[in-house]
């Protein structure tokens, strides 16, 4: 069974947002992955230096077939070192694992579909 690892920007630290209703939104998009066979986990991480730790974590846990980036962390001007941090952490640690990016949550999915194609 492939396996993915999701790595967005943690809902409770985006102001304006709210965090149950954007996590709902998350755990809709895991269960999607389930139905596809593909076992798949979160990391939600914020900037800070807590991030590369949990991020090591994450990474380091098993072997993943896909590191998926979010577009909060892609698409925010001000997390561009975050961004970078992530992938050059995921080149580190999970090497083998093809990098998807999607364009919102509700695409994660597709974004993990398309990489798992494109390295087979």
């Amino acid at each position: 069974m492939p396996s993915a690892l999701m790595i967005g920007y943690d809902p409770q630290a985006i102001p304006g947002t709210d965090p149950a209703a954007f996590q709902a939104r998350l755990d809709q998009e895991l269960a999607r992955f389930g139905e596809h066979r593909i076992d798949a986990a979160m990391a939600l991480v914020v900037h800070g230096e807590e991030a590369e730790r949990a991020l090591v974590t994450a990474l380091t846990e098993r072997p993943w077939d896909v590191v998926l980036v979010g577009a909060g962390i892609r698409k925010t001007e001000q997390l561009l070192p975050l961004f970078e941090r992530i992938v050059n952490l995921s080149r580190r640690h999970a090497p083998a694992a093809a990098i998807a990016f999607n364009s919102g949550v509700d695409d994660s999915l597709e974004a993990a579909l398309r990489a798992l194609r494109t390295a087979s």
